[in-house]
């Protein structure tokens, strides 16, 4: 049996051909890395956006330091809130959150109405300055804004909040971070004003 010696001619074509398949797996795993890269930097860069909107969502709180209801013909016609921001939370915008009410007789999501009045149909809320900057953002823990709802208008015509009932409010802040406050109108109404 006859075998062939190899030359060195024949030896440098297996070398360049080896040459050339580690070249091509060298771009291969060039592009390859650069993807991994490019798509790591864009997890990160959501993964930093998502962990800043929970941290909002859960560290803005507004407080309600006190809640007291306007008394007409047996009923809480009108809800005042008192509130500031909680400790260690960012900046409140009141002309851009929302509160959504609901009764066991009705419900109304309320936005802010930047005139200072109330619709008719009680789709906004009120508020005005107690301390602060006039705004309508709480920056400070000191300062306190008040928050009126008209009952009224949201329970229908001539209805209001009746003694012993009880409606909840949900304030929604621009973060989308929210506080719930419950209002219980006491079962006997008198004076003018009633903590509820």
């Amino acid at each position: 049996m006859n075998v062939p010696t190899p030359t060195d001619t024949d030896r440098g074509q297996v070398g360049i051909g080896t040459l050339i398949i580690f070249i091509a797996l060298v771009l291969v795993a060039a592009v390859a890395a650069g993807v991994l890269v490019n798509t790591a930097g864009d997890l990160q860069s959501r993964a930093a956006d998502t962990g800043a909107d929970a941290q909002a969502q859960v560290s803005n709180q507004i407080d309600v330091i006190s809640a007291t209801g306007d008394v007409n013909s047996g009923g809480v016609e009108s809800i005042e809130l008192v509130v500031k921001k909680s400790p260690g939370s960012d900046a409140i915008n009141l002309s851009e959150a929302t509160i959504q009410y609901t009764s066991d007789s009705a419900a109304a999501t309320l936005g802010n109405d930047t005139t200072g009045t109330i619709e008719a149909d009680g789709s906004v809320f009120v508020f005005s300055e107690i301390t602060g900057n006039g705004n309508g953002i709480i920056d400070d823990t000191g300062e306190r804004y008040n928050i009126t709802i008209s009952t009224t208008d949201i329970e229908g015509t001539g209805e209001n909040l009746a003694a012993g009932s009880d409606a909840d409010l949900q304030i929604v802040d621009q973060s989308g971070a929210s506080t719930t406050y419950g209002v219980n109108v006491p079962d006997v109404l008198s004076g003018d004003y009633v903590e509820v």
